[in-house]
């Protein structure tokens, strides 16, 4: 069957892909049994996708490496399994049904009540949340379609209850009041992970607070004080430093740190809070940064993480004087109350400098936090929500990597891990929006953080609390290929949440992989014009060349500055592939014969220079790929499989072949290749291309299964997927 002369990925891709899906070895039930060893299973659970989300680099590079492993498992005679599935992605998916709800009808999910809109969710998710399902088949991804999860599938929420109830009776879930990450217009808390830090100009503002010994204040009711003539009537104050002065409204104290020398015969002595007039204690706290500012800082208990330990430490009172909507309460004095913050900032501002109080003002650039869906500046407030004490399930996540059974790649991965598990506060695992899993209490009306649903992934995916034979058989699972930024949020969460509910972690090794940043190092972004569309790439270069490109790019740094000539580089290779392969099956096409024919023939063969040599090279290339994907060196095997075929193999091989073969017909016979050799010739050509064709597989998948498909060998497998691993161990 001859290959045409010019290889095109669109008319390939899909029905390649067609055939992999019809052959059912996507299912690890469906496999074939091997002949040489008891099989040995191997599993991957993919990070689930948001069910809004669309394919981006950081997707592709993610996907491309674990389908790596996995066809390259497979062919070793594993049992695998690339399980799928998605996310529910709480307030991202309710946020954007929203959005489309006011642009479509004009509606609110209030006007629709929790029910029918929870139901409108539903629709949109059965429209658009497989989307990126649909783009990883486009990449050549071998996931088991058949075992598919959804992280609110009927099966799936019952383990989140299971869990639920599992901490609660234990006396590790409770209700409390603390300070949380609030987004003012979707109203409700939010993981750290769902915020995202913009940066801009600002303002520091140093502020002086009286001190009581010397000071002449009138104390008396905060709104009939008339500002304009109240005036400052002493010298004797401490100064602060804050970016945020509309928060002073609730400061229960001012706080330096112990060593500060500048400050310590001020330690216990009281200080007037400007405009509010209230005494507040000067404290000593470790907290408390000696070099920022003065050294001397306001405390905000109600409004500050640092400041609601700093206050728990020293028993300081909260008061909390903004509210769910950004809005400053009655908490504080009169003139800004109902004030947005950015108002009541302006405002106190003004009045502090009406007063004296305010000594001087410097630019300042900091972080704003942001909520990562709707861009709105969150705020700190002081709620009552749903807690998980990390006391216990901290140190049994720590112990799990200590002890080796969970092994991070690289390896300075895990001092992120421990330093955040050995920091870690108690987690806020209630969120106060619709979609998502309600909290398992009887008028309770708040979800959990999606964050505590992917935290059971990898067992309840796997049929968890049934025992089921897939958790019996999968679970521990293999690998975890995921990103750094996700360490702390999702994988120590799954590490201790494996322990705690099946005794054994979830995974044997966790691969970080590199960040996909633009050609100048940047963070891609969509928004900005600096995202690119893996989509696009395969469009226009096919998934082989897209695949290739990328895994080229990973040599083991912290991120890749991603540049699209690499793709193209995957495209040529591709095209070599083609073309090579098209050459060697004109030569071989009347040969017919077996793979353990080839193999035998070439081995009781009379071996020249030449084919000692890509022999020679071929098995050195085959020891090297198996290293580097061991190590997840996927650049390295990439380069390596690079140079072999192209040089060793084509440049060199297939040319001393044309060159013994290809002899004009006016040369004197006696300088002519005899038809024998010329046989072993081909036969050793058949052979060298069918093995880099296994070895190219896991990478270019598409590509050299088709080219498998027409190869003149009697006994191929149905799909080279399944064709056994060179150098696997029988």
């Amino acid at each position: 069957m001859e290959l045409p002369k010019i290889y095109e990925p669109k008319k390939v891709e899909g029905r390649v892909y067609q055939l992999w899906q019809r052959s059912g070895f996507f299912n690890p039930n469906k496999l074939p049994k091997t002949r040489h060893l008891k099989p040995k299973t191997y599993c991957i659970v993919i990070p689930p996708p948001n069910i809004t989300g669309s394919l981006h680099m950081g997707h592709a590079l993610n996907a491309t490496c674990q389908d790596i492993l996995i066809r390259w498992r497979r062919m070793e005679g594993f049992k695998t399994l690339w399980l799928p599935g998605t996310d529910h992605a709480g307030i991202a998916t309710q946020n954007v049904v929203e959005k489309e709800l006011k642009k479509q009808e004009g509606l609110t999910r209030l006007d629709l009540g929790r029910e029918k809109f929870i139901e409108r969710i539903w629709q949109w998710k059965e429209r658009y949340g497989n989307i990126i399902l649909e783009q990883l088949k486009k990449l050549g991804c071998s996931l088991d379609w058949s075992r598919t999860r959804f992280t609110l599938d009927e099966n799936y929420s019952k383990s989140i209850k299971e869990a639920f109830l599992h901490y609660y009776k234990k006396g590790w879930i409770y209700r409390g009041k603390r300070v949380v990450n609030w987004c003012p217009r979707c109203q409700t808390s939010l993981s750290d992970l769902e915020i995202e830090y913009k940066e801009e100009k600002g303002n520091l503002w140093y502020i002086k607070y009286p001190l009581t010994r010397s000071t002449k204040y009138e104390v008396g009711r905060k709104e009939e004080k008339n500002l304009q003539n109240f005036r400052l009537q002493t010298l004797d104050f401490i100064v602060v430093a804050t970016t945020r002065p509309e928060t002073m409204l609730g400061d229960t104290a001012v706080a330096v740190n112990p060593k500060d020398n500048r400050y310590k015969n001020l330690i216990g002595e009281r200080a007037i809070l400007p405009l509010v007039n209230r005494e507040i204690p000067i404290i000593a706290d470790r907290l408390v940064d000696p070099e920022f500012g003065t050294g001397a800082v306001k405390v905000t208990p109600a409004h500050d993480l640092q400041d609601f330990e700093i206050g728990l430490r020293h028993h300081l009172e909260t008061v909390s004087v903004i509210n769910e909507i950004g809005q400053i309460t009655k908490e504080a004095p009169l003139p800004y109350q109902g004030l947005k913050v950015l108002a009541a900032r302006e405002k106190v501002v003004q009045d502090l400098k009406k007063i004296g109080s305010l000594e001087k003002v410097e630019d300042y650039i900091y972080k704003i936090p942001k909520c990562y869906r709707c861009g709105t500046t969150m705020e700190l407030i002081l709620s009552e929500q749903w807690f998980l004490a990390m006391k216990e399930l901290t140190k049994i996540a720590i112990t799990a990597v200590k002890k080796g059974g969970v092994k991070f790649h690289p390896k300075r991965w895990e001092k992120i891990y421990f330093s955040w598990l050995k920091n870690v506060k108690d987690w806020c695992i209630s969120r106060q929006i619709w979609w998502g899993h309600k909290i398992p209490i009887e008028g309770v009306n708040d979800v959990l953080d999606t964050w505590f649903s992917s935290a059971l992934w990898p067992f309840a995916t796997l049929g968890w609390p049934e025992k089921t034979n897939d958790l019996k058989k999968f679970y521990p699972t293999d690998i975890l290929s995921t990103a750094r930024d996700i360490i702390n949020l999702w994988v120590a969460r799954m590490i201790f949440s494996g322990m705690e509910f099946m005794g054994k972690a979830p995974f044997k090794t966790v691969f970080i992989h590199p960040t996909v940043l633009t050609k100048e190092g940047k963070r891609m972004s969509k928004s900005l014009g600096t995202g690119i569309d893996p989509i696009n790439l395969i469009e226009k270069y096919g998934a082989d060349s897209t695949r290739f490109g990328i895994a080229w790019q990973i040599m083991g740094g912290q991120d890749v500055r991603f540049v699209e000539d690499n793709i193209v580089m995957g495209k040529k290779f591709c095209n070599k592939i083609w073309n090579a392969a098209r050459f060697v099956m004109l030569q071989t096409a009347k040969l017919k014969m077996r793979n353990e024919e080839l193999k035998i023939t070439i081995k009781n063969s009379k071996l020249t220079i030449a084919d000692k040599k890509i022999l020679k090279a071929l098995e050195k290339t085959i020891k090297t790929v198996n290293k580097d994907l061991e190590g997840f060196q996927f650049g390295q095997a990439s380069r390596q499989l690079y140079i072999f075929f192209w040089h060793d193999f084509c440049d060199v091989y297939i040319e001393e072949f044309k060159s013994q073969n290809y002899i004009p017909p006016y040369h004197p016979p006696a300088l002519r290749v005899g038809p024998s050799s010329k046989i072993k010739s081909q036969k050793l050509l058949l052979y060298v291309l069918l093995t880099s064709l296994k070895l190219l597989h896991p990478f270019v998948p598409f590509i050299t299964e088709e080219i498998y498909q027409k190869l003149p060998i009697k006994d191929k497998k149905k799909c080279l997927m399944i064709e056994n691993w060179p150098g696997r161990r029988n």
